[in-house]
């Protein structure tokens, strides 16, 4: 989705140059999510079951 595209790339130019090891693991498992999931997490429509990637999807919406 291109929309998808553009948030992650939005995240990959401001935050993830200075993320540390832990974020980078969090966003690496974030990219083998669905589409789909992605899509109603940045929505708001639901929430991922771990925490770590909530706190991520949180953060690349307040990019946007």
């Amino acid at each position: 989705m291109k929309e998808l595209d553009q948030l992650l790339v939005r995240y990959i130019d401001r935050r993830y140059p200075a993320a540390d090891a832990r974020e980078r693991a969090a966003f690496q498992r974030l990219l083998a999510c669905e589409d789909d999931a992605l899509w109603r997490w940045f929505l708001a429509r639901e929430t991922p079951d771990d925490p770590e990637l909530q706190a991520l999807v949180q953060r690349i919406v307040s990019l946007a």
